[in-house]
Order: C-alpha cells, then structure tokens, then sequence
C-alpha cells in the first residue's frame, strides 16, 4: 500500500474524527481499486437457501417468540439517521424549474420537455391524499397569509413549496424521515417513528410492559427526534398498555470516510479541508455492538404500515423472532456437547443440523477428517452470530437480495447482496442477478449473544473488504464516497444466516414522497 502524505492539517482533521492516519492511507487504497465485487454462485431461491415454514413450525415458532418475549429478550433497533432530502427530490428539482415549466408540467404532464417533473405533477395532483395536507394548509396560511389552494391556482407553486420544505415552514426537507407523517389515523396523522412504536408494543413487549426501541440518529435531527418521541410516548402507553424504554445513538465520528475526486485525490472543501462523509447504514455495527442487547429486531424507518395492514406484518416478526430462538437453543446445545466429546453420534446429529439450517455446505474432504478435527470446526461455526432475515418475492425494487457467495477460499456462504457489491460488466455474474427470485426487505432478528451469555463482539464477524463506492456530489462537485460494509451485509458476512420466506405485503418501503400513495399506505 503506498502510504498518502496527510499535511498537518489533515492529521488535525483525521485526529479531530477519530481517525488513525494508517486508516485514512487505507481507505485511499481502496478507492484505488476501485470497488470490491463478490463472486456470486446463484441466487437463492426456496428449498435452496430460502425456508418456507410450514403451519407447525409457524405455531412452534409464535410459541417460542412469546416465550423469550415474555422474559424481556427482545428489543427493537431502528436505523433512522438522516434528512428526509432524498424522499423529497422530484420536489426540490420543481424549486429549480421556471413557473412556466412547473405550469406546463401540472397542465399537460410528461410531454418530453418536462419528462423530470412528472413526480412534481403527481404530488400536486394528489395532495389532498397525503396525511400532511391539512398541516402544509395551515402552514401555507400562518407563514403567508394566504391558502394552500390559492397558491397553487394562481401559479406560485414555488411557495407553496418552500412552505413544506424550508425550516421556516413545516421543514420536511430537513427533518429526518422518522419525523414525517406517513398515515392517516382517526386521531390525526401518524409519523413513521409512531408507526415504529406501535409495532414494537405488539412485537418486543415482556411480561411486565417494557418495550425496549432504539434509535440510532443523525446530528442535525437529534434535537427534534427526541422531542417528538418524548412528547408522545405517553399517549402511545396509555393507549397500549405498555411502558417505553426509549434510547439513543449517534453514528460515531471515526467512521467517516474520505471523499476523493474522480481521480481518487482526497477531496476538500472550499476551506482546503478534508472533506469526511457519514460511511452509510454499515457504521451502524458499532452501534449495534454498542448496544449490548439479546435478541434484537432490526427494520428500516421506512418500512411501516398503518394499523388496519400491521397484523401480517406482526404475526411473521413473531415468526422470525421464535425460529430464531428455536435455532439458537439448537446451536447452544450442541456447542456445549461439542465442547467436552465429538463421538460419531454426536457429530451426525451436529451435521444434520447444519445441514436443515446452517446451510453452507463443509469442504468435500470433511468427513475424512479426525472425529476431534470435525468437532472443532462445527463448534468454531456455531459460535458466531445468528441472524434470521425475511425475503419476499422479488417485483423490482432498487436494493439486495439473498444470494450463495462464494469466498475467496472457495467456500459459499449466504449473503444479502447489493447491487454495488455485483461486477455487472461480467455477463455470467450480471446474469447471476437477474435470475433472483426474491428480496432483501431489511427485516431481520438477531440473536448477539454467546453460549455462555456474553455478547458476541460483532466487529469480529464483519469482512473489512466489502466496501461501497458510489458516486455523490457536494457543492456541485462529482465525488466518489466510501461506504463501509453494509449493516446487513458485509458487516454480517461471517455470521451464521436463516432467510425465511415472508408475505409482500411486509415490505412498504416509503424511498419517494410519492410511495404514501400507495394503497398500503392510504387510509383504510
């Protein structure tokens, strides 16, 4: 690795950040080359990677889940940092459009000049819909002095439109997604952070109420988070029976990253400093690790439903929660009788096992190996993580999907891939992903914890090497940003996987203003 020079300035920066100056040279060399792709073997599919339960082991599973329930194993993280920018972005490109433009776009639609603002014209065709109508009105109407619809009809879209999205308005566009009204209840319009709530008290209450959910937080919303959930938990406990135990994390500083430019030199700012970006959902590990939990839930902000659609959804989280409690009794077993024998029964009994769950096959020569030596190697591979994580049938959606990977020793493991993670100039490998079948949902439980009831130091069994980069931009500059190994892949690469096969209708992904349209996410 050829080491990069950091003037003083910039140690000043990295040391400010928590970064060794050996880390920032280590970065820089990734960004030489290029990206790190995994090999894909083929996707997986079901019978083959992916379980379906049948009707007994969903009971069995349900009863296991309100057992560990009952005694306070489970809790709740939710990954929620950062603004809601991105949801609101055919909206901000409406702010750079001419009046004329914006009017052509609403008259006609899509007629090859406005092409770009057919999620504006939808918006506004549709508003009404949205449960933050009436509050963009009242809003309209306090900060201007005049009506929502009066705005609109007389062509001054453009405030109408600072109004939802500037911070002297409702500030939609800075606030973090957690802090947006999503769905329309009979007592007001509910944010996706209360939605969170709500499927919590249904999913990791214990016997005596508590409701353990953390979120992690970006810097600039920590404030109004806060507020917004302490100002309501009250309301959600009466009404649910159930006390909140609410906690906080920041994603740390020391997992910045360094920006370079298209020809991988560092990046700065117009000040001449480095300029370090936030290392995606995967700097989260060291939050989770932080945590120090159980058995832990793990679902995106943006993946909620309004009550009257939250009863599948709650049923397969308790599914997943109790296989995954059922696997963990099975693995704790038999890592304490392998610990003191390694007789051929045992050893059966201990293959057959991986064999229903712990699929990843053994090398071909593995049964010729001394009984002391098979035994070894089962107990070193039940001693890691466990995870198991919902798949559903694949329709298209942008992000990863479960795969077979094969590693750099030959071995296959299972894996949520990413599309980043794919050489898809490679015919096979590019082909290799479009035959998925099914989808990475980001709706997982894991169970952090030893044999021995310690938890598991998680960096441990994340593969430093599957890395991000993507393509950003920062003061109209093109940028190329590092993003660390994902939460839910790369950074679980080691640990031992079950994906299970769930109903569609428990991904309701919310990426686009425009996806509260749904019919899933419409009143009922």
């Amino acid at each position: 690795m050829v080491r990069y020079q950091f003037d003083d300035d910039d140690l000043a920066d990295l040391k400010a950040s928590g970064i060794s100056p050996e880390e920032g040279c280590r970065q820089l060399e990734i960004f030489q080359r290029d990206s790190a792709f995994v090999t894909l073997k083929r996707p997986c599919r079901t019978g083959d990677g992916i379980v379906q339960l049948s009707q007994a082991q969903l009971e069995s599973c349900l009863a296991a889940h309100e057992d560990a329930a009952e005694r306070g194993r489970f809790m709740k993280f939710v990954p929620a940092s950062g603004a809601a920018t991105r949801m609101f972005q055919c909206l901000y490109q409406a702010l750079a459009r001419s009046r004329d433009d914006l009017r052509a776009a609403l008259k006609s639609g899509s007629d090859g000049t406005t092409a770009d603002l057919d999620g504006f014209a939808n918006f506004i065709r549709e508003r009404r819909r949205f449960p933050f109508y009436h509050l963009w009105c009242e809003t309209c109407r306090r900060r201007l002095g005049r009506p929502l619809e009066a705005l609109l009809e007389s062509g001054d879209t453009h405030a109408a439109l600072t109004t939802l999205l500037d911070g002297d308005g409702l500030g939609y566009g800075h606030l973090p997604k957690a802090l947006i009204p999503f769905h329309r209840h009979g007592d007001g319009p509910r944010t996706a952070l209360e939605e969170h709530l709500v499927e919590a008290a249904a999913t990791v209450r214990d016997g005596r109420g508590g409701c353990q959910v953390h979120f992690t937080l970006g810097g600039d919303g920590e404030a109004g988070f806060r507020e917004l959930a302490e100002r309501v938990r009250g309301g959600y406990q009466d009404r649910l029976g159930c006390e909140f135990q609410l906690s906080y994390s920041l994603q740390q500083r020391a997992t910045d990253t360094i920006a370079v430019d298209l020809d991988n030199r560092p990046l700065r700012d117009a000040s001449g400093r480095l300029l370090l970006r936030p290392a995606g959902h995967g700097a989260l590990l060291e939050n989770l690790n932080r945590l120090q939990g159980d058995l832990v839930f793990i679902k995106n902000i943006d993946n909620v439903l309004p009550d009257h659609l939250k009863a599948t959804t709650v049923l397969w989280k308790k599914a997943l929660g109790g296989l995954l409690v059922e696997v963990q009794n099975q693995v704790h077993a038999l890592a304490r009788q392998l610990e003191t024998g390694t007789a051929e029964p045992l050893l059966t009994t201990a293959r057959r096992f991986f064999d229903q769950w712990l699929l990843p096959p053994f090398p071909p020569d593995f049964a010729d190996l001394p009984a002391p030596e098979q035994g070894r190697r089962l107990r070193e591979r039940l001693l890691r993580p466990l995870r198991v994580c919902g798949v559903v049938a694949n329709t298209g959606e942008p992000g990863g999907g479960p795969f077979w990977v094969r590693g750099g020793d030959g071995s296959l493991s299972l894996q949520i891939v990413e599309q980043a993670q794919v050489r898809r100039t490679d015919p096979e490998q590019a082909a290799i992903w479009r035959q998925a079948t099914h989808f990475n949902p980001v709706d997982l439980v894991c169970a952090v914890r030893d044999v021995n009831g310690r938890c598991f130091d998680l960096p441990r069994f994340r593969d430093p090497e599957a890395v991000f980069i993507t393509r950003k931009s920062s003061q109209g500059k093109e940028l190329k940003a590092l993003e660390l190994p994902g939460l839910w892949n790369g950074a679980m690469a080691y640990w031992n996987t079950i994906f299970v096969e769930v109903p569609r209708i428990t991904f309701n992904p919310v990426k686009t203003v425009n996806d509260l349209l749904r019919p899933e996410h419409q009143g009922q």
